[in-house]
């Protein structure tokens, strides 16, 4: 089995501030849409559900391991299997958005803007391996 190398390369101390700046940006951009973006993907969630719901609802002669179950609150739980084939199921809506909690954001605007900081105030041309490796994941 062959030994792979470790890739050794010299970045511009200046096009890694410019990055971490534009992920800066695309971070506070995304926390501040992201309750926009949540109610949009649920209104299309429960479109779909509908949409599903609907098209299960009239094959519901073929439905098998159907059960119903009056909750404690008094809402009546119904669900059942059709088999394989039996529908034509609508796209399913996909996140096209990063979810964070408020520490989390917090967390990554805190650590970009301490390492622009700091990259800010070096004398040197090119990014170490060490400052590279801790602030690569938001490249």
């Amino acid at each position: 089995m062959a030994r792979q190398k470790a890739i050794s390369v010299k970045i511009a101390t200046t096009k890694v501030i410019k990055a971490l700046e534009t992920k800066l940006a695309e971070i506070q951009k995304n926390k501040a849409n992201q309750k926009l973006n949540e109610e949009k993907f649920s209104k299309a969630q429960e479109k779909y559900n509908k949409e599903v719901a609907k098209l299960a609802l009239a094959q519901i002669s073929k439905a098998t391991d159907l059960s119903a179950h009056t909750r404690y609150n008094g809402e009546v739980n119904v669900s059942f299997s059709l088999p394989k084939g039996t529908l034509d199921l609508p796209t399913e809506p996909e996140r096209d958005f990063e979810t964070f909690h408020e520490w989390q954001y917090k967390e990554m605007i805190e650590e970009i803007e301490n390492a622009i900081r700091i990259l800010k105030m070096t004398d040197e041309e090119v990014v170490s391996t060490s400052t590279y490796n801790a602030i690569a994941r938001y490249l």
